[in-house]
């Protein structure tokens, strides 16, 4: 059988969700302890397969039979629930082993959180776990909920007072309290719960296990994970595809953005291609939503749950109406704000809004005045040509007291529920803060409700940016061979060029020399003006030390240059081992980008593209991608950049040849995944992208290799 290091995330999880039999090992009498609210939620919420109170010392817990040891149950239960001191935790679990459990829940802290010995404790128990191939959840953690059946592995105080309604909404948390907060927010705006998970140390289940779960659960329909860090690239990556597969939403709020690491960053690429810049792009990627706050997750979660399967909006076009110019100026200033598009009209649209209520404003949006709310008929025929609007993706709706007269709830009631069934595919939603039962009938009818109109705004741009993921096609894969580089490469700025050249990518025709003839005779050669640089293993940032002269346009200046680089290099870095002076042609005309490789210590090799240049860390107008990207995916990344402009002709300039920066940044990237074991990081800055159809070359570049430092230059 297999060991459960290697399964694909996700199995071996119905134990835990579908329990047939739980065991609580530190059963308590007393419902406030940990070993006793497992027992008490099981038994209140009716649970239907057998409980197993596991206590040596007494004969009966909260009425049930209590047992000795796990090894002593009647059946052999599905899943465990370990409620003992961390101490007692291993011998608890071999219990368990001994007994055919699939499934136990580590809710004991004093592991891997508290130190050394708490981390020898930990891999004591992923070692009999996966001996005996049970999955082990946590340890301190908060366990698992399934609402369908009550198999409750948890003893969070969320579930005290009531269990939350079932529903389509599955979380996953590391974090146990993040994650409660969650589930108490979810039952608060009236959404089901599906599935809960909650992973803590993350020993063996993690957070792509409970993704993959969720994805392949027939009740969930979007997926909030709530995430610290992630541990292995590939099962979360796994886990993505799977839930983007089954066409179930991921709402991502991960938090603890980090700069560890790029402190010692020796290129300019490594100090830009932050660990966190990194994580979002591998969530847009592969199809999950990043938002940064619980707010967003529950706003556009709470949207995306109340769709039907498959039915995010098309594009970001959006028609507003309300009753009140007023609020139909608030809504336009929060969706724009939020970067959604309100189109104009079409001149039928505006037609058939006037012709229902000849008194209403018929711009986006649109002011239906009070009169929309009087009958059925006229809000139905208003309703009816804003759905139909050939020009729109989504319709918003706002009611501000209409909810709340009997007289007009009716009204809206009967006139929402004949839309959605004439129109069940357009995606319209409401914006009223209550009450709450007729909020509750409205999102009934399948239409998301939103409490405010920030809100609203922040739910419908998430759910545009959903529907851009769902469409987007595959990630690239390196499927190439694995080689080694030529150590030369990282001597200097010459041999990591001629590298990159032999990989396709255009640089410049060179020479390195000693000797100021040596350097004149090039410059000869190659036709002034020209560029002198000095070449150093040692020497990254070759501006900072006098090391560059540009634009020397003859013999003498060439001369001058050799000798006053060399000086100056002896001055700023003593140390420095000194290959040569090297001779190019001074290459003019168009925009500089910076594009480079570096390494994440999680997802591998990562491909950045930006605005280059001096200021490229003053700019840091980047974006970054897993390798290997397509030339699709590159000329998006560069596409994607603020000052994109400036590559598209701003102010009458000529458009620059875009198709080959993309095709420059493919290539690197697959430089980078063949020489992954090698490489840790190259640096092309700057990379010059001449007119249109003029191609590009590379005018400077770094290559640093794996497990080295940034050497000093003094």
């Amino acid at each position: 059988m297999a060991r459960t290091d290697q399964l694909a995330p996700g199995t071996g999880l119905d134990a835990f969700f579908d329990a047939k039999g739980i065991a609580i090992v530190g059963a308590s009498g007393d419902i406030t302890k940990i070993g006793g609210r497992p027992v008490h939620l099981l038994k209140k919420y009716g649970y239907a397969g057998p409980i197993y109170p596991i206590n040596p010392k007494a004969d009966e817990v909260q009425g049930l039979t209590s047992y000795a040891s796990v090894r002593d149950t009647p059946t052999a239960p599905d899943m465990a629930i370990l409620a003992v001191p961390a101490q007692a935790t291993a011998d608890a679990l071999r219990d368990c082993a001994a007994r055919g459990v699939r499934a136990a829940v580590v809710l004991s802290s004093g592991f891997a959180e508290a130190g050394p010995e708490g981390v020898a404790m930990q891999d004591e128990l992923v070692a009999i776990a996966r001996e005996a191939n049970i999955r082990l959840l946590g340890p301190n953690c908060l366990g698992t909920v399934s609402t369908t059946n009550a198999a409750i592995g948890s003893f969070s105080i969320v579930l005290e007072e009531n269990m939350p309604a079932a529903g389509h909404v599955g979380i996953v948390s590391q974090s146990g309290n993040i994650g409660s907060f969650t589930v108490q927010n979810v039952v608060q705006r009236g959404l089901g719960l599906s599935r809960f998970i909650a992973t803590g140390n993350e020993a063996d289940v993690d957070v792509a296990d409970g993704i993959a779960a969720l994805a392949e659960d027939e009740n969930t329909r979007v997926i909030l994970c709530c995430m610290e860090t992630c541990r292995d690239a590939d099962r979360l990556i796994d886990a993505l595809a799977r839930a983007r597969a089954r066409n179930k939403p991921v709402i991502v709020l991960k938090i603890g953005a980090t700069e560890l690491g790029q402190a010692a960053a020796a290129s300019h690429t490594g100090a830009l291609a932050g660990s966190d810049a990194v994580i979002d792009a591998v969530f847009r990627r592969h199809g999950a939503l990043r938002v940064y706050s619980l707010e967003a997750l529950l706003d556009v979660g709470q949207a995306a749950s109340q769709l039907m399967p498959g039915r995010l909006p098309a594009g970001d076009k959006v028609t507003l109406v309300a009753a009140s110019g007023g609020f139909g100026i608030m809504m336009a200033d929060a969706m724009s704000e939020a970067g959604m598009e309100l189109p104009a009209l079409s001149p039928d649209t505006q037609a058939r809004i006037r012709e229902a209520v000849p008194s209403a404003g018929t711009n986006n949006p649109v002011d239906a005045s009070a009169q929309m709310s009087s009958r059925p008929d006229i809000l139905f025929k208003m309703l009816s040509a804003l759905l139909e609007e050939p020009n729109s993706d989504a319709t918003v709706l706002f009611m501000s007291l209409a909810l709340h007269n009997q007289r007009l709830r009716g009204v809206y009631m009967e006139t929402l529920a004949r839309i959605r069934q004439d129109h069940p595919e357009r995606l319209l939603m409401v914006i009223s803060s209550g009450p709450a039962d007729a909020v509750a009938q409205i999102r009934a009818l399948g239409i998301p409700v939103f409490a405010s109109i920030d809100a609203a705004a922040e739910g419908t741009a998430g759910l545009v940016r959903l529907g851009r993921l769902a469409q987007l096609g595959e990630a690239s894969a390196y499927t190439g061979a694995r080689a080694p580089v030529d150590p030369a490469v990282f001597r200097n700025e010459f041999h990591a060029k001629q590298a990159l050249g032999a990989a396709g990518i255009a640089v410049l025709p060179e020479a390195l020399v000693i000797s100021a003839d040596d350097a004149v005779a090039q410059a000869d050669r190659l036709g002034y003006p020209v560029v002198l640089k000095i070449a150093s293993e040692d020497i990254q940032h070759k501006t900072e030390i006098g090391g560059v002269a540009l634009r020397l346009a003859d013999a003498a200046a060439v001369r001058d240059a050799h000798a006053r680089i060399l000086a100056s290099a002896q001055q700023h870095a003593p140390k420095a081992r000194i290959d040569g002076v090297l001779v190019a042609p001074m290459a003019q005309g168009g925009v500089e980008l910076i594009a480079g490789v570096s390494r994440d210590p999680v997802f591998g090799p990562v491909v950045m593209v930006g605005m280059g240049g001096i200021y490229a860390e003053v700019l840091k107008d980047v974006a970054v991608q897993t390798a290997p990207v397509s030339v699709a995916e590159a000329e998006s990344m560069i596409r994607g950049l603020k000052l994109f402009a400036l590559l598209d002709g701003a102010r009458g300039q000529p458009k620059a040849d875009v198709a080959a920066a993309a095709q420059t940044v493919a290539r690197l990237s697959e430089f980078a995944c063949r020489h992954a074991d090698d490489v840790a990081e190259i640096d092309m800055n700057p990379v010059l992208v001449r007119p249109q159809g003029e191609g590009v070359v590379v005018l400077d570049a770094l290559m640093i290799p794996t497990g080295a430092t940034a050497p000093s230059t003094h």
